[in-house]
């Protein structure tokens, strides 16, 4: 999980499955549902891991050396400057990169309507289907997919589909569950759109990182589609149990 999709984590479970509950419990019981949240992301993981190396991965060295080199008195001035260049421009690069086209698509798919129907609401139906057996909606995994860019806007993208506006909106707290709520979500669709946050693809930012650093389209595919199909795989069992005793 990227650090975009947590304060959506976060949120949902305060929402949906903390529920009315007040005082210090609320707190203690959101905090172990995080915490658990947390976990599952690093026992699929390592689970994921030992897959791989059973098998792509079957006797490929996995040593690390690194050879240090000689101690020198750090220089703040061009310690600053290489962490402003390596760490900040360059991500932001990264990011417009991927931002842009992604914004541009967005606006047309939220603003033409071909026979009255925005192309956007014509997504959302394609992928209902889909999203319904992973306990979620067409909207849900539109959301997902249209903010590959950035999970920050997984969110807002989602609102927009569901309130038919042709902007990027955001809402917080009770208007947040007000809108999930008159659109069909449940504590079940909470569960499974947690677990997706979760566990899926990473955000282009990331992807494009691990493309420079293989220079492997195939690694790049890898590292995209291998928590995507975690995630939905984990989503589907999860509705099935929901669908079976709720």
């Amino acid at each position: 999980m990227s650090g975009g999709g947590f304060p959506a984590i976060l949120s949902l479970i305060t929402l949906f499955l903390v529920g009315g509950l007040t005082g210090p419990a609320a707190g203690v019981i959101g905090a172990l549902m995080l915490t658990g949240v947390l976990m599952l992301g690093t026992a699929m993981t390592l689970l994921t891991s030992r897959l791989l190396s059973a098998t792509l991965l079957k006797g490929t060295p996995s040593s690390f050396a690194l050879e240090l080199p000689p101690y020198r008195r750090p220089q703040v001035g061009r310690v600053i400057l290489r962490s402003i260049l390596d760490r900040t421009v360059r991500l932001l690069g990264r990011a417009v990169v991927s931002a842009a086209p992604a914004g541009l698509l967005l606006w047309v798919l939220a603003n033409v309507s071909p026979g009255g129907v925005t192309l956007l609401a014509r997504l959302t139906g394609l992928l209902d289907p889909l999203g319904r057996l992973l306990g979620m909606d067409g909207t849900i995994l539109t959301g997902f997919l249209l903010g590959f860019p950035a999970n920050e806007i997984v969110i807002p993208i989602m609102l927009m589909a569901y309130t038919a506006q042709g902007t990027l909106s955001g809402a917080e707290g009770l208007q947040l569950l007000a809108v999930l709520t008159a659109n069909g979500w449940t504590p079940v669709t909470a569960v499974c759109t947690t677990l997706f946050f979760l566990m899926h693809w990473p955000c282009a930012t990331t992807c494009l990182t691990v493309f420079q650093e293989t220079r492997s389209f195939k690694w790049t595919a890898a590292a995209f589609l291998l928590p995507t199909l975690c995630g939905m795989l984990v989503c589907f069992v999860v509705s099935g149990i929901a669908f079976l005793f709720v």
